[in-house]
């Protein structure tokens, strides 16, 4: 076979495992989405309280951060699809271990072991597997739409999820306990796991010891550790205003009933899934660093201004325009860093730049728990929106002289 018959066979591969691989993200989002409601739930109803349930979840957000950290050195010298198969096989025994474990010990076990995790996104041992066989998949022009895409499926798949909780309520009517419900959604959260083994096992062998230096991190060490760094800085500030935080925060302030909660954030969620592609094209046109930066800054500004709104209709409205917004450096982010190191060390630069992210958005939800409690409510909006503004600014002036090679003239 002569080179012109190789290429296009090479393109309809890699267009193939694109596909694969969202639609993995698909199954793996849609399974993220009940799970994070029906872990909780299904510790309170086997009579675990809010310090055990906190426990477990502390257990999870731990277990990722390690898991993501090693996954970073395997797959610079060993075939990245295995690797993914080994993860799905996490992701069954997850959710046929659960059910079945009730003794505090056994279940944080399970939850620092297994894929399950307490937050919504981008976390796990998968993720930084998934980019990388993006990014060696794709043309680097094309390289931020592609992980736009991934962000999209994986957060819609995340927003159907979360619909699909109510499971246990509407099994009730048929007279299936609510417990008994709640194991079947776990076992539904392993047969996902199954769909993505298959899918995974359909991708290339993605080899790269040949070509991997003696360290996982190489000549790229010193921008991986600085993007690090600062991506922490982001996630300490995230944590003030997660989605539960700010659905206490409306409640209290607003006295907000449940539903229009709940129509608020699935509006907010839509947005968010919808600015992930809008993102790609700015980036086309403005560059990563700046689309990253000068899309963040506005969403912290309507943020700290929400926090003092004294109309609910005006505070609604700033968090629906930040929403459209603050999601936008998720696929830029993503497709800079594989962008600015070399392809060997790219699982290792997600899983170093995704850990400490991990790991620091773990902290600030329990130090905005106890400032929601005192009288000046607003206050974890306004630390989460000033340090996000001080995290842009030190990212613009620390990277806008680097850049991808798309960018480059």
């Amino acid at each position: 076979m002569d080179g012109g018959q190789l290429k296009p066979l090479v393109l309809d591969q890699n267009r193939r495992s694109i596909v694969l691989l969202y639609a993995a993200r698909a199954a793996r989002g849609f399974g993220d989405g009940f799970a994070v409601i029906i872990l909780p739930a299904y510790l309170a109803e086997i009579g675990f309280d809010a310090f055990h349930i906190g426990i477990v979840a502390t257990a999870a957000l731990l277990g990722t951060s390690v898991a993501t950290l090693l996954i970073g050195h395997l797959g610079a010298r060993h075939d990245i699809r295995n690797l993914l198969l080994l993860g799905a096989a996490f992701m069954i025994a997850s959710g046929i271990a659960f059910p079945n474990a009730q003794h505090i010990v056994l279940v944080a076990a399970i939850a620092f072991f297994g894929t399950m995790n307490p937050s919504t996104g981008d976390l796990g041992m998968l993720v930084p597997l998934e980019h990388a066989m993006i990014a060696r998949s794709i043309a680097d022009r094309e390289r931020t739409s592609a992980f736009a895409r991934y962000s999209l499926i994986g957060a819609l798949a995340t927003a159907a999820g979360a619909l699909a909780a109510a499971a246990p309520d509407v099994l009730g009517t048929i007279g299936i306990d609510r417990l008994t419900a709640l194991r079947f959604l776990f076992y539904a959260y392993a047969a996902l796991g199954v769909v993505s083994a298959l899918l995974y096992t359909r991708l290339p062998h993605a080899e790269m010891k040949a070509q991997a230096p003696q360290a996982a991190l190489g000549p790229s060490r010193g921008i991986v550790y600085k993007m690090a760094a600062l991506f922490s800085i982001d996630s300490f500030a995230g944590g003030f205003a997660v989605q539960s935080l700010i659905a206490l925060w409306l409640f209290e302030r607003f006295d907000l009933s449940l539903t229009a909660t709940s129509v608020f954030f699935f509006w907010s969620n839509t947005l968010a899934a919808f600015s992930f592609p809008v993102a790609a094209w700015l980036a086309k046109r403005f560059g990563l660093v700046n689309t990253m930066v000068f899309t963040h800054i506005p969403s912290s500004l309507c943020l700290i201004v929400a926090a003092v709104a004294p109309n609910l209709t005006i505070v609604l409205t700033l968090l629906l325009i930040r929403a459209a917004l603050s999601q936008m450096d998720v696929p830029t982010r993503t497709s800079y860093v594989m962008a600015v190191v070399t392809p060997e060390e790219r699982p290792a630069a997600a899983s170093v730049t995704a850990v400490p992210r991990s790991l620091t958005s773990a902290i600030s939800p329990t130090i905005a728990g106890a400032l929601l409690s005192t009288t000046v409510t607003g206050v974890p909006l306004v630390i989460c929106g000033v340090l996000k503004i001080a995290y842009d600014v030190a990212l613009l002036y620390s990277f806008r002289h680097i850049k991808p090679p798309e960018e480059q003239v």
